[in-house]
């Protein structure tokens, strides 16, 4: 039994690095200041889901360990989401309600982004949907954040598994991705 309790417990500690890397890759203030991705709570939603999303995807693509690894990135952002909203002060009872929220909406944007993946128009009209919500996205940051998942899904894809699973992931700097 206290085997089967460390392993989860080392498992878990992976897939919150693995998360955290996401979020650090998600604030890249490139997004922000260049490609005009929305600098409010909505917007760095949106770069955290995307991210997370790419981490999730590449998981997913290894048959044996990366689906229940990618459930627990999963878990990781949404415990995360939850201690966020505490420490902005919502309050218990709504705390629940919020979260599934945000839950229910990265599960649209992940199949929102899954059915276009291949479709860069179809991709970039995703990502203008959800990061500028009817607003009119600056001329071209559709297309430079088609270009930039594309090219952090390429980056994860060449990392190792064992690596992945051991809490270890790199993302390239946005500006460079966007190119």
């Amino acid at each position: 039994m206290a085997g089967f309790l460390r392993k989860r417990t080392l498992h878990e500690r992976a897939a919150f690095q693995l998360y955290g890397a996401a979020v650090a890759a998600a604030r890249d203030p490139y997004l922000y200041a260049t490609l005009g991705v929305p600098d409010t709570l909505d917007g760095r939603f949106d770069a955290v889901v995307l991210h997370v999303y790419l981490v999730v995807r590449r998981l997913n693509a290894e048959a044996e360990t990366g689906p229940a690894m990618a459930q627990s990135v999963f878990d990781a952002m949404f415990l995360d989401m939850d201690i966020n909203l505490r420490e902005m002060g919502v309050g218990d009872m709504s705390v629940g309600r919020r979260n599934k929220a945000m839950w229910e909406a990265f599960h649209g944007r992940c199949a929102a982004y899954a059915a276009v993946w291949d479709d860069g128009p179809g991709l970039a009209a995703a990502f203008a949907r959800n990061f500028w919500r009817g607003a009119e996205p600056p001329v071209d940051s559709p297309a430079a954040l088609v270009r930039l998942a594309l090219a952090q899904d390429s980056c994860l894809a060449g990392q190792d598994t064992a690596t992945m699973a051991g809490g270890s992931v790199h993302f390239l700097p946005a500006e460079e991705a966007a190119r």
